[in-house]
């Protein structure tokens, strides 16, 4: 295991450094340039010229290559020209909303996808059948946006004054704050460093810090600020996740060794979730991994329409900005969490399917 483990974060390091290279260079082909987006399209010459220098944009192209290459090793994402700060800190504060916002469409996308498709599969060809997939092609087609629209339209407006209300837009109430965790229990941490950093970071995961803090009005107003954009988003994998479930648990209950749990007089329940489901979940589990690396660098829609201060909409920013620094910093670290997501699930496949118990 510890092996596989090795050979995978190995292969993972030149994927990487190609996505590195790969939008070091597209970012770069973009029409436009920082000086002129943020000083304006009349900014002079020898403006562009002093901007360009400070911000080291005025050397070769593959001097600034390799000089962002030696910062990436050693952990510094650069500054934003855009926000006169370090990449690292807007990560801090960004990436745990983003992150909060992809688990929780995930959760639902998993917890409705998986059933609806188990119960298609057992009432196969039967109205319940029709109506499952018919629903989940509706959640294929339907766009994000205009589903997040409609949703913040009826639960904000409609629903408006009733107990099914929801927040259209924002992660907390405006004058509701959630208190680090680290203030509640009294630490005593220097406003710098990386264990600072550490903590903020881990702080910003709002759910999850009011929950340990027992801080519950913000706890359920960030739950009732999530539950819409995670609707919203969960919709496209949610149905993905219930067709691949059906046509898996089908082609699983075909095979000869249901036949011959059928005929040991196992019941349908028994066959189908001590049998089937098992073995039907590994093309499952692999759609889950893609669809949570998917979620993760593709919720731009959805924070926008939403108002959510995330990766998603830092990114659309910096790239209309053309804040280099921004652009390639959240890459790397969307696409370093999408490998750490794929060979989870390649760790998976060992659990769920003892034959391919990696060494």
């Amino acid at each position: 295991m510890l092996g596989f483990i090795t050979r995978r974060t190995m292969l993972a390091i030149p994927v990487l450094l190609g996505i590195i290279v790969v939008v070091f260079f597209l970012i770069r082909a973009i029409p436009g340039d920082p000086c002129t987006s943020m000083l304006g399209e009349r900014a002079t010459a020898e403006a562009c010229e002093r901007f360009d220098a400070a911000n080291g944009l005025n050397d070769p192209i593959w001097v600034q290559l390799g000089i962002y290459m030696k910062n990436v090793i050693t952990f510094n994402l650069g500054e934003s020209v855009r926000f006169s700060r370090p990449v690292t800190q807007l990560l801090i504060e960004r990436l745990p909303l983003t992150i909060e916002l992809a688990f929780s469409a995930l959760t639902i996308a998993v917890v409705v996808g998986v059933p609806m498709g188990i119960i298609a599969a057992r009432k196969h060809n039967t109205a319940i059948d029709s109506a499952t997939m018919a629903f989940a092609n509706i959640g294929v087609s339907m766009p994000v946006f205009w589903l997040g629209l409609m949703l913040a339209y009826v639960f904000a407006l409609v629903l408006k004054g009733t107990p099914f209300a929801l927040p259209p837009s924002g992660r907390l109430t405006a004058g509701v704050f959630s208190v680090p965790y680290y203030e509640v229990w009294g630490w005593n941490l220097e406003e710098e460093g990386f264990w600072f950093s550490v903590n903020e970071f881990i702080s910003n995961f709002y759910i999850f810090n009011t929950l340990i803090t027992a801080q519950w009005a913000v706890f359920w107003d960030a739950i009732r600020h999530m539950i819409l954009p995670a609707i919203a988003l969960a919709t496209i994998p949610l149905a993905i996740i219930a067709r691949i479930t059906r046509s898996s648990l089908l082609e699983v209950m075909s095979k000869d060794y249901i036949r011959t749990a059928r005929a040991k007089g196992a019941s349908e329940t028994r066959v189908v979730r001590h049998h089937a489901l098992r073995n039907a979940l590994l093309p499952v589990v692999t759609i889950i991994g893609l669809s949570l690396g998917g979620l993760l660098g593709g919720a731009v829609l959805t924070e926008t329409v939403f108002g959510l201060a995330g990766v998603g909409t830092a990114l659309f920013d910096a790239i209309t900005g053309r804040d280099y620094a921004v652009v390639q910093g959240f890459t790397v670290i969307i696409a370093g969490g999408y490998v750490l997501v794929n060979l989870l699930v390649d760790l998976s496949y060992g659990y769920l399917d003892p034959r391919i118990r990696v060494k």
